[in-house]
Parts: C-alpha cells; structure tokens; sequence
C-alpha cells in the first residue's frame, strides 16, 4: 500500500539568459532539426521589428518561418485553434513563441493541440495532456509571466468569459532565450504590470502549499529584486542593467510558482481578467493585500519573511501587528508606483462579485492557497478589493 511521500519535482527548460541571446535562435532551430518555424506573436511586437529580426536570424542559418500575429492580449481559445490550424497546414517543425504572456501561452496552446488533436479548452486542469507537443523555444518580450519557463498556459475561454488554467509539464518549453534588450520597448505600465505580476507569482509560490526549499530559495530571492529594482526600472525604462535585474526577478519567480504553483490572487485574478480583458498583472495587484489579508493566519511566518523583505519590523510584535505591518507595506509599495486600488473604477459592478467568485473557485490555483478557502470567502475578499 503506498503512502503519501513528502517529496516535490521541480521542471525547468533550459535557459539562456543576457542581452543578446536572440542571437542564438537560428543555430538552437537547427539543433532541433528545425526546417521550418512557426512564430506565435501580436501586432504589436511585429510593428516594433521584433518579428523580422528573429526571422532574420532564422533564415540566416537556413530555417524558414511562418507567422501567426493575431494573439489578443489574453489570448482566446478560437486564436489557439486557429494558429494551430495554420501551423498543421503549413508543415511546420518547431515552434517559437516571441512576445509576452500572451503569445506564449498561446503558443502552448498550439503546441498541446497539434499533438493531441483536441480543443485547448480540453485540456483544463492539471495535468490532462497525453502526449507532448513539438518543441517550443520561448523569446519574452516582458519581464513578468514567466510563461517561458512555467508549465501553465492561461487561456480565455471567450464563450464563458473566464481565463482558464492548464497545467502539465509537458508545456514547460524547450528553451527559454532570456534577452533583457527585449523589454526596452515596453512602456511604464505595462513594465509595471508585469513586474508586479512576477511579484506575486514569487508571493503565492512562497506560501503555496506545494512550496519547497527549491523553490523558496527562487520565491525570496523574485521578492528581493522586485521590491529593490521594479521602482527603479519604471523610472529609468531605457537603462538595460535595470531590465536585466527584473528580467532575473521574473525568471526566479517562473521557476518557483511553476513548481510550487500558485494561490487565490491569481485564481480571482483569472476570473476578473476574463470579465474585462485588464492586464494580468494589474488584476493581481488589485487583490493581492485583500488575499493576504484572508491568508496570514494560514502561514505566519513566511508573510513575516516576505514583510521583512518589504523593511517591515516583526519582532517584539503580535501577530496583528505584523500581519497589519505586511498589508501596510504591499499597499505603500503598489502607491509609489501608482497602482491606484479599486475593483469598482476598473468597471467592476457589486453584481459581479457572485459570477467572478464561482468561476475563481472553479480555478485549479486555489488547490495551493495557503488557506482553505471557498465560495463565500472569495465573495468577501472581491468585496474588500472593492
């Protein structure tokens, strides 16, 4: 009879971090016997000449590509289903996925569809692809989703109106080509937006049930750099070693949430992101202290290393004061950035809270929250986020 085992996996593509590393596409294509590539991306990274360069690069080294650009910015199932049509009707070898989270999920998507011949929404949950798609390369443009080293895509179901999570580690990608030159065209807020997404991806891994010394040591370490450089970096947008240390804080907290997973934020997050189509990033930073709000009593001690990381004082203290401390400090943190709070100037109605929570317990996310939490406490916390 086998008993319950205290153990814990942790996945990881391989990486190549530094500016530049670009540059390497062509001759990794070719490593995987790559004749003809299939690049997911958006407009947007096409009108900056992201797109051309890497296929530039490509053909450089003798590969061909075939573009899909039309990825939303939470990508929807119907874009998955038809840029893997495109990608089976063009013959292609590989996939790369050059952009943020969004080309990158849906580059996932392509990739479990074309193996398995299903519909991406199919494959919900955790853990339900059978077999492994072709190899994927992921190129990030942003420094926040981690989608380029994690084993979850998040795609909008749009007849229902809700993101939906699928996790399996056959989604890990191949390689993960980190270029910190990349970000230099994302502006304050979207630089903003993803780099408070990487704080909370690295939050919730750190006080997941699933949490591990593997991955606390990537979950602290994404805190550390987020809290020191993000305010720095939207400042000072053009100055590289600024997006090299986010970049850094991005893929630490990728390899700690993919392994660790993640808690209620980012399950309320999906619902609220996929009611109205706000950036992923904004969406956790609206529900992040009312989360830990509900959560501290579950895991004191680890809020009280991430509040000492914020300069909150813990000793002496009670455990009100330093729960009271932490929410403090997250509040006074998201201000000097200018995350303004509010669920309700975001075009939240109090009469959505009752949908948003049924589709947010719904989230696999909620597996790993810290504390248990169901129906009526997520109603509550939409409520506080207000």
């Amino acid at each position: 009879m086998l008993t319950e085992l205290n153990i814990r996996k942790f996945l990881a593509p391989e990486i190549v971090f530094g500016d530049g590393a670009i540059e390497l596409l062509g001759r990794y294509a070719l490593n995987f016997g790559a004749s003809r590539v299939f690049v997911v991306t958006d407009a947007g990274i096409a009108q900056a000449g992201l797109v051309e360069r890497a296929i530039q690069i490509l053909q450089s080294s003798g590969v061909q590509a075939v573009v899909y650009d039309r990825v939303s910015a939470n990508p929807r199932d119907f874009e998955v289903m038809e840029a893997a049509a495109l990608y089976r009707e063009s013959g292609c070898d590989i996939i790369v996925a050059l952009g943020g989270g969004s080309p990158m999920d849906c580059a996932k998507g392509v990739s479990i569809v074309s193996a398995n011949d299903r519909h991406v929404l199919d494959f919900q949950g955790v853990d339900n692809v059978e077999v492994p798609g072709p190899p994927l390369i992921c190129i990030p443009t942003t420094s926040g989703s981690s989608a380029d080293v994690s084993q979850f895509a998040i795609i909008n179901n749009s007849q229902e109106q809700v993101k939906v999570a699928i996790i399996s580690k056959t989604m890990v990608p191949d390689l993960a080509l980190l270029d910190p030159g990349l970000t230099l065209s994302m502006d304050r807020h979207l630089t903003l937006c993803t780099g408070v997404d990487a704080l909370v991806h690295a939050i919730e891994a750190y006080v997941s049930s699933a949490s591990s010394p593997l991955t606390d040591l990537h979950a602290l370490e994404a805190i550390r750099l987020i809290r020191r450089f993000l305010p720095q970096v939207v400042e000072r947008l053009d100055d590289i070693d600024l997006r090299e240390q986010v970049m850094l804080a991005s893929l630490e907290a990728g390899l700690a949430f993919s392994n660790a997973s993640l808690g209620a934020v980012h399950a309320m997050a999906h619902s609220l992101g996929g009611l109205l189509d706000l950036p992923h990033g904004e969406c956790n930073a609206l529900l992040l202290d009312a989360v830990i709000a509900f959560n501290y009593s579950a895991a004191p001690e680890r809020y009280d290393r991430i509040g000492e990381i914020f300069g909150v004082q813990t000793n002496g203290l009670t455990e009100q004061e330093r729960r009271q401390g932490l929410l403090q400090a997250i509040r006074s943190f998201k201000r000097d950035l200018g995350l303004e709070p509010g669920l309700g100037i975001r075009g939240v109605r109090r009469e959505d809270i009752s949908v948003l929570a049924r589709k947010a317990v719904a989230d696999p996310c909620v597996a790993t929250n810290p504390k248990r939490i169901q129906l009526r406490d997520i109603e509550e916390i939409y409520g506080e986020a207000f």
